[in-house]
């Protein structure tokens, strides 16, 4: 990792922010102008199906829920909205009137998010129904699996709540000598009957009834002069495939674990700022220069990798049929065909930064920072 200038790690004593442009900026140096596009190939057809206004998400990492077809999204305004992903219909919302920092968690009933004052709050049909101070700040989405919600906080203590009225269950501390924190959704899921996170280039197992620890193992060992060089901390999006679980550690590894056994299956290095996506066959990440890669998920061994969208600020990859599905910080979304990286086509949302795409359903949704969403319909062939 590159050093940051002294001006820059006085602002990031506290919190990391996910995107090091400001950085980069401080310190003299002028971003790489985006790759130059050729003519789109046009090989895979898309269509308008919808489209929605939820309000600036800003610079807020927020990350959207799907469940069945139902996509929750959240601003950094405290806007919570409920969308059909079939037809862009509003299904419920709630307007906090404060401002979010982390969300949205769900399991289709209770959804949870966490406030810049430090507050986790879980909403039903767009009706709070509690609310609980952290002691400390969170940018992860809280998990709500089991009837309980699970909070991964910045100091990488973790929290679990009862779902319908928010009475602390347990809490586990977090990781010692941890200065910084990176103001981006780290990994937290379920795999079976164990609660999964990731922190410090570590995969964990946890109890979900009792927060203790059932396996660990390493995907990135930090290593530096500081803490900025030793931040490695585990990414989300991660992609999973039955008890096959791969990541991205904060631009040093890319690997997979076996979250039953608590095995590592395999780890190769690569400078990624964003989380993975993948499918049964491959692993797909973007490094921070906007170079796309492709790794056999099986053992890790590179497949692909094209550098057509270098410097273009890419999201996260989002695997779907034949395609990767990826959105840059002109509006753009791209497919690439999974096989070889080669375009498919491409799509002008607008002239917002797109987050990671997401497949709801039978319809790709593309979310950008300004607040509007898109839903997508692939011509025929395009999805399995």
């Amino acid at each position: 990792m590159m050093r940051i200038a002294k001006s820059c790690k006085a602002l990031l004593l506290a919190v990391v922010a996910s995107q090091l442009v400001a950085c980069s900026l401080l310190s003299g140096n002028k971003a790489p102008k985006p790759q130059v596009l050729a003519p789109s190939a046009s090989r895979v057809a898309l269509s308008p199906a919808w489209t929605a206004q939820i309000g600036k998400l800003g610079d807020v990492q927020l990350r959207p829920q799907v469940n069945g077809n139902a996509l929750t999204v959240a601003t950094a305004t405290g806007a919570v909205t409920s969308l059909d992903a079939e037809t862009g219909a509003v299904l419920w919302q709630a307007k906090l009137g404060e401002s979010l920092v982390a969300g949205v968690g769900g399991d289709g009933r209770v959804f949870a998010v966490v406030t810049a004052q430090n507050d986790v709050v879980a909403l039903r049909d767009g009706q709070v129904i509690w609310r609980r101070a952290l002691p400390g700040r969170s940018f992860t989405p809280p998990l709500v699996a089991g009837g309980r919600v699970f909070v991964l906080a910045a100091d990488r203590a973790l929290y679990a709540f009862d779902a319908e009225g928010g009475a602390p269950i347990w809490d586990r501390p977090g990781a010692e000598g941890e200065a910084l924190a990176l103001r981006q959704a780290l990994l937290l899921t379920a795999v079976g009957d164990t609660l999964v996170t990731g922190f410090s280039g570590r995969v964990m197992g946890v109890n979900p009834d009792t927060g203790s620890l059932r396996w660990e193992t390493p995907v990135a060992v930090p290593r530096g002069i500081n803490d900025i060089e030793r931040l490695v901390d585990v990414l989300a999006p991660f992609s999973r495939q039955g008890g096959g679980l791969c990541v991205q550690a904060f631009q040093t590894a890319i690997g997979c674990v076996d979250a039953v056994s608590g095995a590592t299956l395999w780890t190769q290095r690569h400078n990624g700022a964003q989380g993975v996506g993948g499918d049964v066959d491959a692993i797909y990440g973007v490094d921070v220069s906007g170079r796309l890669q492709a790794w056999d998920r099986v053992d890790g061994k590179q497949k692909w990798l094209s550098d057509r969208l270098r410097h273009r600020q890419l999201s996260a990859p989002l695997s779907l049929g034949r395609a990767v599905a990826v959105g840059d910080s002109t509006g753009l979304l791209h497919l690439l065909d999974r096989e070889d990286g080669s375009e498919l086509t491409r799509w002008q949302v607008g002239k917002s930064a797109l987050r990671a795409p997401l497949l709801v359903g039978q319809t790709l949704v593309v979310i950008a920072e300004d607040g509007s969403v898109q839903g997508l319909r692939l011509g025929e062939g395009a999805l399995p």
